[in-house]
């Protein structure tokens, strides 16, 4: 096995954080404006999965050489998986956020009280 050269801080491993990132928040933003309930409520699974199903269909397709590259990576998986996650985080926070603002009617956070 020839060894090469795949530096962490490679261009190569921002466009895999940029791709997944993107995928993830594409198909979990179209799986929250289906009428199925079940893909609404499961809507940041379905963009994550949908994202991770890419990054390694794309890791397949330069391991049997379609794409000009040297073969699959793993540092190129561990950047999908960072782009998942941080897609994840940012989607969280913005659920979070959005379930705890204030309603017109009574100008209080509509969150649950738990006494």
């Amino acid at each position: 096995m020839v060894a090469r050269d795949d530096p962490w801080l490679a261009r190569d491993k921002l466009y895999h954080v940029l791709f997944c990132l993107f995928i993830t928040f594409l198909f979990s933003r179209l799986a929250s404006l289906t009428n199925r309930p079940f893909l609404r409520r499961h809507s940041l699974l379905v963009g994550s999965i949908a994202s991770l199903l890419a990054g390694a269909a794309k890791e397949a397709a330069d391991q049997l050489g379609i794409f000009p590259s040297d073969g699959a990576s793993a540092k190129d998986a561990v950047a999908d998986v960072l782009g998942v996650l941080i897609a994840v985080c940012a989607l969280s926070l913005c659920r979070r956020r959005s379930s705890t603002r204030p309603t017109p009617e009574t100008s209080q956070p509509s969150v649950a009280s738990m006494v």
